[in-house]
This record gives structure tokens, sequence and C-alpha cells, in this order.
């Protein structure tokens, strides 16, 4: 029997503005968060193989495992971050510092896909499912809330992905 290393993962969770510590990231539940992340996708390295790593890209929970996966890759190399962008338009509205955080990824990204040139409505659902479609693994923080991330885990769900939950309200 082959054996199948499940070798890509994908982020989702909500964006800053609704995480209980908002735009606060020196917040000790935004530290806990990220060591629980970092630690979650150091032990999918490690342990099970994953070698691909997908953000959406948006601001909050994406950008920072974005940040997160880039800093694993200076003690594992051969692990990539590609990049998925809703639409072309995704960065216009940021504010100067996220704007600048938002190009230090994607600089830094093994490859970036933008899913269309323009932004419509469904675009970031658009997104998410090219994301959960070519993961094995999801990693997820999500409140349970019905929302683009609710979205995201059923779709997984329904495609009999892996599923990690961390609750932001729960840190």
């Amino acid at each position: 029997m082959m054996h199948h290393e499940q070798n890509t993962v994908c982020f989702t969770g909500h964006r800053l503005q609704k995480l209980p510590f908002g735009f606060n990231e020196e917040d000790p539940r935004c530290i806990k968060m990220k060591r629980m992340l970092c630690r979650k996708i150091e032990d999918l390295i490690v342990n099970h193989g994953a070698t691909h790593f997908i953000s959406g890209m948006a601001i909050g929970v994406d950008m920072i495992c974005g940040e997160i996966v880039l800093e694993l890759k200076n003690e594992h190399p051969h692990i990539t971050l590609e990049c998925a962008i809703p639409c072309q338009s995704q960065p216009d509205r940021l504010s100067k510092g996220m704007k600048d955080r938002y190009y230090s990824i994607l600089n830094q990204s093994d490859c970036n896909t933008v899913l269309q040139e323009r932004y419509t409505s469904d675009c970031m659902r658009k997104r998410n499912e090219y994301m959960v479609e070519k993961s094995e693994i999801v990693i997820a923080v999500w409140d349970g809330s019905s929302s683009g991330t609710g979205y995201t885990v059923n779709v997984a769900k329904e495609k009999g992905k892996k599923i990690y939950v961390l609750n932001p309200e729960k840190l």
C-alpha cells in the first residue's frame, strides 16, 4: 500500500478585527495563538511530512500563518509557501504598515496564485475553495461562528480533509 504523505496544508481564520485581541498583537492571547500555530505547523512538518503551505493573505490569521511558515523555513528550508490571492486589488485598502507586511510575505513566498483580476463578491469564497481543494490538511482559527472561516471549515469537512481547529475565544 502506498503511503500518502499529507503534504499540503492551508490556513483559514478570522481577520484581526474579529479576534478577541483585535489589532493588538502584543496581547498575551495573540502571542499564545502564534506560539500554538507555530508548534502545530512545525509538528506537521516534522512528523507528518507537510511541505507546502497555502495562505489566503487576509489581514489576521492568514498573514500571521504566512509569517510563521517563512520563519520556520530557516530551520526547514525544504518547505514552500504559496499565497492564494483572491483578486489583484486585495491589498489596496490596507494601511501602510499592513501593506508593507503583505508585500513582505508575498515577496518571500515561493509562488503566488492570483485567482482573478478584479474583485467580485464571491472571490474570497473561490479563494477558500481553491485552498481546500489543493490541501490535505486545514488549520482553522475559528470561534464556531458562521463566517467565511466557518464556510471554509464546512467545505473542508465535506471533502473529508483533516481539520485542526484552534478556538481564539479560548486562548
